[in-house]
């Protein structure tokens, strides 16, 4: 745990907060001994994470309408992004699992990683107030991944104008170990392709295929 408070910049000067915060309930469920799980701190750090967010978008893309807002927020705060975010930090591989979740794998889950991610924000919350929630935050929610994340949605509500197109992502190669993947990926509007991309994961890589679409389109630069 000290190694995660080197990694994320902050010293919980209540540790029991941060402990709880990476312990899933199927280790809670196997003690021996009744011991705090996660989730109520998984309850507290989404609300945390949506004003942080909110704030941020606010004050950040100023003049953008509401429903854009609403969109990138939603990008920020959904599973994936969490889980990608998470990734940064290694969160995983700090998490204190049940046997049965450390064999199906759990350190990679996005559900399980996600939620710890949201628990280490309400510990940092209690801990260290907004501030420090803030704080870590923010390196997170930069303009590149907020615009990167809604690609996707950007690209669909243009096609939707014409509901007889059909968008598609194909996958044109893969390669790399399990731990440093690489993906090529091409964006389909029926039977011809209007963008690729590539990244360490699909998600990225439909986002870049999303965004050069756009930009062969005029809509971004």
């Amino acid at each position: 745990m000290h190694q995660l408070e080197t990694i994320i910049g902050y010293t919980f000067k209540d540790p029991m907060l941060l402990q709880t915060a990476l312990t899933h309930t199927s280790f809670a469920n196997e003690s021996r001994t009744p011991i705090p799980h996660n989730e109520r701190l998984e309850f507290l750090g989404d609300s945390v994470l949506s004003i942080v967010v909110a704030d941020y978008l606010f004050h950040q893309w100023k003049g953008r309408p509401e429903g854009e807002l609403t969109r990138a927020r939603a990008s920020l705060v959904c599973e994936s992004a969490l889980f990608e975010f998470a990734k940064e930090i290694d969160l995983g591989s700090y998490l204190r699992l049940g046997r049965g979740e450390e064999r199906g794998g759990g350190r990679t889950r996005p559900s399980v990683v996600s939620d710890a991610f949201e628990a280490l924000i309400a510990a940092l919350y209690l801990d260290g107030g907004i501030e420090a929630a803030r704080a870590f935050l923010l390196p997170f929610l930069t303009e590149g991944k907020t615009a990167e994340a809604d690609y996707k949605t950007q690209l669909q509500e243009v096609v939707q104008q014409n509901p007889e197109e059909k968008l598609r992502y194909i996958v044109e190669d893969e390669k790399g170990p399990d731990h440093d993947k690489h993906f090529a990926v091409a964006v389909y509007l029926n039977s011809n392709c209007i963008g690729r991309g590539e990244g360490h994961s699909k998600k990225i890589a439909e986002q870049h295929a999303a965004r050069e679409a756009l930009r062969l389109m005029g809509l971004v630069k």
